[in-house]
């Protein structure tokens, strides 16, 4: 039943009539995991956890359009550490989060099922709108960011992201983005960047707009030009972002990465002061439970090193636990660490002398704003900043594609075809393609 939602678009064809006169299927394919099957991993290490065991592609049912909703046909998406966090059933299960926001009320319990559509990248077209819905028509192009927000608290009014009824989308709500269908809030919508193939627009929605609100927006670590900025995982999902943002923005980044081929991608984005930590043999604890305060030591010099003397105004970190006590050491009195994420665990040790008596800062930044989502995705749109995208999977491939993810054996972000047929789709500005077309595809030779 998708196949005429697909073939429309495939035209060209933009006319809200158009799309609204298509009938819309009952059922879908999406990546899913099944509630019935959290306990499959009991007893098993976290690094021996298969995503590919418990994801499936199946057919489900296509919820029912709300007050202030959208449901768009997905061209396509891409794989975020959530998702692996979601397949692996960890640090618990999600189905936690559909129940209690199903509990909400009659129009949430619909996200409370035995199973859940992952994901929270999209691109496509907008089916249909629900009421009070204006901004917004069947036949728009669009992405979306994955912050879904009540905003029925007075606590939202000032950063939706303080809104005690925030959820990610497809993570803690149902019906994400890795599917055929996908159901959002309207103020999750932004306009697609018109050079862009659907697989390179679908790739930037979350990893962007965190790294915006991580290193630029006064809600982390406002950064300003000449700051120095140690940016860990530079080549991969959020690192290849902040990489940019650095360098658009005047500052100096300190790329770490952990080979010679993603080390030679942040050459490529423009980085000069890289740090290959396998290479150097950066290891920063003596066993599970000792930190190896020698190895900050080290790493604090060669930082130094590459950058005349200065320490990081500011630390990008996202991997969390490996990595977090070294990033309070090397960053500069009365710098910042601005983390998110925790990829390699999310209980951190720190020496909390170098905190207090250096006067540095801690900031905790998670996702975006809709105000800071929509400021990130107009740079991609303006060809600013620009997608990541390295390698694409067909839909009944995703649960191969978050094994990348998990075993990190990626570049920067991986697409997901969902309607889309195949690569290369959807481009509507093809001179500003061109102009940038280098730096749009860089990650796609690596």
């Amino acid at each position: 039943m998708t196949t005429a939602i697909r073939d429309a678009i495939l035209s060209g064809e933009s006319d809200p009539g158009h799309f609204e006169a298509l009938a819309v299927p009952e059922s879908y394919w999406g990546v899913t995991v099944h509630a019935d099957e959290v306990d499959m991993f009991a007893g098993m290490r976290s690094e021996d956890k298969d995503p590919r065991k418990s994801l499936h592609v199946e057919e489900v049912a296509t919820p029912e359009v709300g007050p202030g909703e959208a449901l768009l046909a997905v061209m396509a998406s891409s794989v975020n550490y959530n998702t692996v966090w979601s397949a692996i059933f960890e640090p618990v299960p999600t189905f936690g989060f559909l129940r209690r926001y199903g509990r909400r009320s009659e129009l949430a319990r619909r996200h409370d099922l035995p199973y859940h559509v992952l994901g929270s990248d999209v691109s496509g077209v907008v089916l249909r709108v629900g009421p009070g819905v204006t901004k917004w028509k069947p036949g728009d192009r669009v992405v979306a960011h994955c912050l879904s927000v009540e905003l029925e608290d007075p606590e939202g009014h000032d950063d939706t992201m303080l809104d005690p009824q925030q959820r990610i989308w497809g993570f803690e709500t149902n019906f994400g983005g890795l599917a055929e269908l996908a159901l959002v809030k309207a103020n999750q919508l932004m306009p697609m960047p018109a050079h862009l193939t659907w697989e390179e627009a679908a790739c930037s929605g979350l990893v962007n707009s965190t790294a915006y609100r991580q290193l630029v927006s006064r809600n982390g670590a406002a950064m300003k030009q000449g700051d120095t900025v140690l940016i860990w995982g530079a080549s991969g999902g959020l690192g290849s972002y902040a990489t940019q943002y650095a360098l658009n923005g005047g500052a100096t980044p300190v790329c770490v990465v952990s080979s010679p081929e993603k080390a030679e991608l942040a050459r490529r984005a423009g980085a000069s002061l890289i740090i290959d930590r396998s290479a150097e043999g950066f290891s920063f604890w003596l066993d599970e439970h000792t930190p190896d305060v020698a190895e900050w030591r080290r790493f604090g010099s060669r930082i130094r090193e590459l950058t005349g003397g200065d320490d990081p105004d500011i630390v990008f970190e996202h991997p969390g636990r490996e990595t977090f006590g070294a990033s309070v050491y090397v960053c500069r009195r009365g710098g910042t660490v601005v983390t998110c994420a925790s990829t390699t665990g999310f209980m951190h040790s720190f020496d909390n002398r170098y905190l207090w008596m250096s006067l540095k800062r801690v900031v905790g930044t998670h996702f975006a704003n809709y105000h800071e989502a929509w400021q990130a995705n107009r740079l991609v749109a303006q060809g600013r900043v620009h997608p990541t995208l390295s390698r694409t999977y067909a839909l009944e491939q995703s649960a191969e594609a978050v094994h990348d993810v998990r075993r990190n054996t990626h570049q920067g972000k991986i697409g997901v075809l969902c309607l889309a047929p195949a690569e290369g789709l959807g481009v509507r500005d093809h001179e500003l393609r061109e102009r940038h077309l280098p730096a749009i595809t860089r990650y796609r030779s690596s």
